[in-house]
């Protein structure tokens, strides 16, 4: 096939077509898309997904293994001078271990699923070298903010309506990147203020 390949329909994903899809190249450098939607991932064909060289999304994963989780992190996704993306917006949470394997993956990361946040997934994606968007996140404690704030790279937190101040303070200070609260319309004032002041939002 030749060009974006989109499956988001598809709702059960062989190991075997797994391992073929992962090849899909598409027909130039801006072709290199491959979207499913399979709702579960077998380790194995995790990890045969995981070497498919363009952008990946995985929206309809409502969950996955730790072990799928580290092969995917291992997706680059380069190709000429574009950022390779994985999206998994399809998980609505993430454990520990599964944030600090996806901390090493290198490109754009999509977590937008995510209802909430430990202090010890904040610290590992913090680490993450890319794009890292988490839209529906509606609060973050502040050791959590203390993290994210020393991310390199954009940062997308427009889902947030619960912010503290010293929260605020320490986003304030991400340098990585863009910042994204979504016009900061839906922060508490005083937060809004103070992320407005460093130059975030409108």
């Amino acid at each position: 096939h030749e060009g974006r390949l989109c499956l988001n329909g598809l709702k059960s994903l062989s190991d075997a077509a797994a391992e073929s899809l992962s090849k899909h190249e598409g027909l130039g450098n801006r072709s290199r898309y491959l979207a499913l939607g399979p709702t579960s991932l077998s380790d194995a064909a995790a990890e045969s997904l995981s070497k498919h060289k363009g952008v990946l999304h995985l929206d309809g994963l409502t969950s996955l293994s730790d072990a799928a989780v580290e092969s995917l992190s291992k997706h680059k996704g380069r190709f000429i001078a574009s950022e390779g993306t994985l999206s998994l917006n399809g998980l609505t949470e993430l454990s520990d271990a599964a944030a600090e394997s996806l901390s090493k993956h290198e490109g754009r990361l999509c977590l937008n699923g995510l209802k909430s946040l430990s202090d010890a997934a904040a610290a590992s994606l913090s680490k993450h070298e890319g794009s890292l968007s988490l839209d529906s996140l509606f609060s973050l404690s502040d050791a959590a903010a203390e993290s994210l704030s020393k991310h390199t790279g954009g940062l997308a937190l427009a889902g947030l309506f619960s912010l503290s101040d010293a929260a605020a303070e320490s986003l304030s200070k991400h340098e990585g990147g863009s910042l994204s609260c979504c016009g900061l319309a839906n922060l508490p004032a005083s937060a809004a203020q103070i992320l407005r002041d460093a130059g975030h939002g409108e």
